[in-house]
């Protein structure tokens, strides 16, 4: 049964604006933080300090976001039952954070979700977006284990690996969040149209720019360049592996169809086709 930690309202009833706050709410839901500060932001003083000084001017966009999001989620899970049969049983979290990730899903087979609401926009369909987007990782590996995937054949550290759940999580969104701007399925909010502009007239150009940071870089500057917001350099837009992962995913679809393609990840052929699409002209 899919339960909603809402630690974001002790954080909003208690906020004081010191260190010695922060640290009793991280340890007041330790394994929650374990999991963000190990992965998704850094756990310094200086980084503290810094999300002290913001947070005056996010609270309003804190409250709304928490206010909204449990409606939200219900809402986009049902969408995913309703289409695939799909029940989450995990926890849905409710948090702020130090300004890193916006939302992620746990490491899990069977992953619960988390949301840093000082990076969210509190726009009812941005939210609706970004909760099909993490739902949708969610769904990919219910579905998966649900199939019999062996998970010891998931290439986890792979960059193919990472293009293809992008291009799951995109597909599943417009699947259950529809009817939204093209752009904010990538972006979760308003400004990212250009972003998508420029991504479909330049499709050739960037693919073969990650075919060949693909040979050339470690993986951990890969995810740097084209999946991280700190990222874009080679084209001056960051997370364009989340548009090479759309393309990715639908090409499976239309090869394979919607199902075969969700489970491709645990077939192993999967790496050698991923490159052969990654590696072949538009």
């Amino acid at each position: 049964m899919m339960k909603v930690v809402d630690t974001a309202g002790y954080f909003l009833e208690h906020y004081d604006g010191t260190i010695e706050f922060l640290k009793t709410y991280y340890e007041k839901y330790p394994a929650i933080f374990e999991e963000y500060f190990t992965y998704h932001c850094k756990n310094t003083e200086e980084r503290h300090q810094l999300a002290l000084g913001k947070y005056p001017l996010s609270i309003e966009g804190i409250e709304a976001a928490r206010w909204r999001l449990p409606a939200i989620i219900e809402e986009i899970a049902k969408a995913y039952e309703r289409l695939y049969g799909i029940k989450f049983p995990i926890d849905v979290n409710l948090l702020v954070g130090g300004y890193g990730s916006n939302a992620y899903t746990y490491r899990e087979i069977i992953p619960n979700i988390s949301f840093a609401l000082e990076k969210l926009s509190p726009e009812p369909d941005h939210l609706r977006v970004i909760a099909a987007h993490e739902f949708g990782h969610a769904a990919h590996h219910i579905l998966s284990d649900g199939a019999g995937t062996d998970w010891t054949k998931i290439q986890w550290t792979s960059p193919l690996n990472w293009l293809y759940q992008e291009g799951v999580a995109i597909h599943f969104s417009r699947k259950t969040a529809t009817g939204m701007d093209a752009a904010m399925y990538y972006s979760f909010n308003d400004e990212e149209r250009e972003w998508l502009r420029y991504a479909e007239k330049n499709t050739t150009e960037i693919k073969r720019a990650f075919a060949e940071d693909y040979l050339k870089l470690n993986s951990t500057d890969i995810f740097k360049e084209w999946f991280s917001i700190n990222g874009g350099k080679r084209f001056g837009f960051q997370r364009f592996g989340y548009f090479l992962g759309n393309n990715l995913f639908q090409s499976l679809i239309e090869n394979m169809g919607e199902l075969k393609a969700l489970l491709h990840w645990g077939k192993e052929d999967f790496q050698e086709s991923v490159k052969h699409w990654l590696y072949e002209e538009e």
